[in-house]
C-alpha cells in the first residue's frame, strides 16, 4: 500500500486512489482514507444536482464553507439526457408547467370568438413548443453551473458511491475515478420514474416522464397508465394539445389526495376529452409492424381481458428513490427496506452523524421541490452555525397542474375526520362560476372550494382545497393565513378581491352539515 503523507492541519493524504479505497475496504484509521493525492478535504459535500441539494450547496458556500457538489444523471432507458439541475428543472415542474401552459393557451384560442376576436383555424406543432421548452430547460442548466461558479461551489458531473462515512468515490464518463472526502455530506439525490418490469415489453416500448418533454415529434395516441398527479398532469396537457389521450386506472386517482376533489379533477379532464380505462391493469406491450403498439390489459372486475393500440406508452406508475447505486452499507447509512428511502430525523440526519439526506430520496417527506429547497437551505445554515431552525413539513401547499388545477394546503376532509372525528370537524364548501368562462360559456360544473375546520369556535383551519383557474395562485396567498393558525372566523372577515375567483373563498357560508345548496348565484 503507499504511504500516506500528513498534509495541511494533520489531515493524510494518499498517494493513489486505490490505497486510499484499499484502506477504506479494510476499515484502517478514519483520517487515512478521507482523501485523495492533491486533492482536498471539503466542508461539506452534497450528492445530487437537484434543487435540494443545490440550494443546500450554495447556501452553505455562501456562508464560508468549502463545498462540492457531484451530479451525475444515467440516462432513461429510452436513451433520454439532461443537465444540471434534477428532475424539477429538467423533467419535472418547468416543462410541466410550460406545457401545462401550452394546453392552456389552446383553450384559451378556442374562447376567443366568444370575444370578439377573429381567430384563423389554429393547428399545434409539438416540434415548435418542445424546442422552445427544452432551450429554455438548457438555459436553466446553464444558469446552475453559473451560479455554482460564481459561489465558488465545486462541480463534479460524476456518479458517486461510498467508500465509507466520509468519503465517496466518482465515476466520470469516461471511467476516470475521483475520491473525495468531507466532514459533511448531503444526499439528495431523488427519484426516478418506476418502470413496471414485470409487464411483458413495458421496458422496451415505454417511456417516462423523463421522456415525454424531451420528444422531438408529437407522441401521437397515448395511453397513460398510472392515476398519479404526474398521470393526470401528463394528459391533461396531452388532451389540451389536442392529441388522443387514455388514462388507465388500477384503483383510485391521486392517492393522497382528498378523493371528492380527485373526483372532480378526473370527471372535468374526462368533459374536456381524456378517456379513462379504471379499473383496468396492463399485461402486454407488443409492436406491431406498422410501428404503433398494442396493448392488452385485463378489466379488474370482471376479469375479461381487451387490447387496443396506441402510438405511445407513458408510464407513470410511482417513483424510486436513487439510492441502490450509492453502496450506503458501506456507511451505514440505514434505508427504509421496503421503499428504499433514506431513515432520516427532524434534522434531516440519517444513522450516521454528519450525513444527511433531503428531499425525494428521504423516508417520509413530500416529494415537492420547495421543500427540498428550504430543508437543504435550513440544513446548511444549521450546519454552518447560523440558525437552529429546522423544516416544517406541516401545511405544505401544492398544486396539481391538471387541465382544472388542483391547489390545495393542511389536511384533506378524509384526513381532518380520521384525525379528530367527524362530530368535531365542519366543511364549507362552494361551486362557483370563474367570471372568465361566463362569457365563453364554458361548463363550471367542477370548478369548487372546501375549506375543512374544526368546528368549535373560532373554528381553526385544518385545510384548503381549490378546484379553478390559477389553483396555485390562489393557494399560495391563502397558505400564509393557514401556516400562521387562522381561523374561519378570520377568514371571513378577509375582504376579498373582486371579480376574481379567491374572493370566493372568503364567501363560504354553506356547510356541508346544513346540507344546503352550496352553488354560488348572483355576482
Amino acid at each position: 500500500m503507499a504511504a500516506a503523507l500528513r498534509g495541511p492541519g494533520g489531515r493524510f493524504r494518499w498517494r493513489t486512489w486505490a490505497a486510499a479505497a484499499a484502506a477504506a475496504a479494510a476499515g484502517g484509521v478514519r483520517g487515512a482514507a478521507r482523501s485523495a493525492a492533491g486533492r482536498q478535504d471539503y466542508d461539506l459535500l452534497v450528492i445530487g444536482g437537484g434543487s435540494g441539494g443545490l440550494a443546500c450547496a450554495k447556501e452553505a458556500a455562501q456562508l464560508g464553507k468549502k463545498v462540492a457538489v457531484v451530479d451525475y444523471v444515467e440516462p432513461s432507458p429510452q436513451g433520454t439526457r439532461w443537465g444540471l439541475g434534477g428532475t424539477c428543472v429538467n423533467v419535472g415542474c418547468i416543462p410541466k408547467k410550460l406545457m401545462h401552459q401550452a394546453a392552456l393557451l389552446g383553450g384559451m384560442i378556442q374562447d376567443a370568438p366568444h370575444y370578439g376576436w377573429a381567430i384563423q383555424p389554429v393547428l399545434h406543432d409539438w416540434r415548435t413548443m418542445a424546442e422552445a421548452v427544452q432551450n429554455h430547460v438548457k438555459s436553466l442548466n446553464w444558469g446552475h453551473r453559473v451560479q455554482l461558479q460564481d459561489r465558488k461551489v465545486k462541480y463534479f458531473n460524476i456518479k458517486a458511491c461510498f467508500v465509507n462515512e466520509h468519503t465517496v468515490c466518482g465515476v466520470a464518463k469516461d471511467g476516470k475515478e475521483t475520491l473525495l472526502s468531507a466532514e459533511h455530506i448531503v444526499i439528495a439525490t431523488g427519484g426516478r420514474p418506476r418502470y413496471p418490469t414485470h409487464i411483458e415489453g413495458a421496458l422496451e416500448y415505454g417511456i417516462t416522464s423523463d421522456d415525454i418533454f424531451w420528444l422531438k415529434e408529437s407522441p401521437g395516441k397515448t395511453l397513460v397508465v398510472g392515476a398519479s398527479y404526474v398521470a393526470l398532469e401528463c394528459a391533461g396537457f396531452l388532451t389540451g394539445l389536442g392529441l388522443d389521450t387514455t388514462v388507465m386506472i388500477r384503483s383510485i386517482p391521486l392517492r393522497g389526495f382528498d378523493q371528492q376533489m380527485s373526483s372532480l379533477v378526473t370527471e372535468y379532464m374526462a368533459s374536456q376529452g381524456t378517456r379513462f380505462l379504471r379499473g383496468c391493469t396492463p399485461s402486454r406491450v407488443r409492436r406491431l409492424p406498422d410501428g404503433q403498439l398494442q396493448v392488452t390489459w385485463e378489466d379488474l372486475t370482471s376479469g375479461k381481458e381487451d387490447m387496443g393500440t396506441f402510438n405511445t406508452v407513458l408510464w407513470a406508475t410511482g417513483r424510486i428513490p436513487e439510492t441502490r447505486s450509492l453502496n450506503l452499507e458501506k456507511a451505514g447509512v440505514n434505508i427504509n427496506p421496503n421503499s428504499q428511502k433514506i431513515l432520516v430525523d427532524a434534522q434531516e440526519t440519517t444513522s450516521i452523524p454528519h450525513i444527511y439526506a433531503i428531499g425525494d430520496v428521504a423516508e417520509g417527506r413530500p416529494e415537492l421541490t420547495p421543500t427540498a429547497i428550504m430543508a437543504g437551505k435550513l440544513l446548511a445554515q444549521r450546519l454552518c452555525g447560523q440558525s437552529s431552525d429546522v423544516m416544517d413539513y406541516d401545511n405544505v401547499p401544492t398544486t396539481v397542474f391538471t387541465p382544472l388545477e388542483y391547489g390545495c394546503v393542511g389536511l384533506s376532509e378524509e384526513e381532518a375526520v380520521a384525525r379528530h372525528g367527524e362530530e368535531h370537524v365542519e366543511v364549507y364548501h362552494a361551486y362557483y362560476k370563474p367570471l372568465e368562462f361566463t362569457v365563453a360559456e364554458r361548463d363550471a360544473s367542477q370548478c369548487y372550494i372546501k375549506m375543512v375546520c374544526l368546528r368549535k369556535p373560532p373554528q381553526l383551519v385544518l385545510g384548503l382545497h381549490f378546484l379553478g383557474p390559477n389553483a396555485g395562485e390562489v393557494t399560495q396567498g391563502f397558505a400564509l393565513g393557514i401556516k400562521c393558525g387562522a381561523s374561519y372566523v378570520q377568514v371571513m372577515r378577509t375582504v376579498g378581491i373582486h371579480p376574481t375567483c379567491a374572493e370566493e373563498v372568503a364567501k363560504l357560508r354553506i356547510s356541508k352539515r346544513s346540507g344546503l345548496d352550496p352553488t354560488v348565484t348572483g355576482c
